[in-house]
Parts: structure tokens; sequence; C-alpha cells
């Protein structure tokens, strides 16, 4: 890896661990069943991970998540 990829990995990081801190991110960590979620997870049930996607996704807070992660990604 080189130093330019380095840097990025690291921005990346910090913006990230920022976009998981946030206002929005704890508001949607409330309103998640995470037990079910987690099951989903460790089953590999990628219908059950859709929905909940789905359901973060289908918020004001999970639209505005989405976006700054989308910007910490670097695509915005």
């Amino acid at each position: 890896m080189d130093l330019d990829a380095l840097k990025r990995t690291v921005a990346d990081s910090a913006a990230l661990r920022a976009a998981a801190g946030s206002a929005e991110a704890k508001a949607l960590a409330n309103t998640l069943d995470t037990a079910a979620l987690e099951r989903a997870v460790k089953g590999g049930d990628s219908a059950a991970m859709g929905a909940a996607l789905r359901q973060v996704l289908g918020t004001p807070e999970g639209k505005a998540l989405a976006e700054r992660l989308r910007k910490a990604m670097g695509d915005g």
C-alpha cells in the first residue's frame, strides 16, 4: 500500500467513525431490533438484512446517514 492509499484509508476510517457516532446513527440504532439483525447477519439471512436496510433507508435519519456515508467514502 502506498502512502496516498494509506492516507485515504485513514481518512475514510475517521469519516466512518464520525458517521457512526452521528445523531442520525444514534437515532436509527434506537429503532432497530438489533438482536434480530444480529441473528440475520450471523445466519446469512439476506432477506432479513435487506428488510432492515429498507427500514433504515425509509426514514429521514437513514437517508441523512446514507448521504453522510456516501460523502465520507468520496462519492460526493
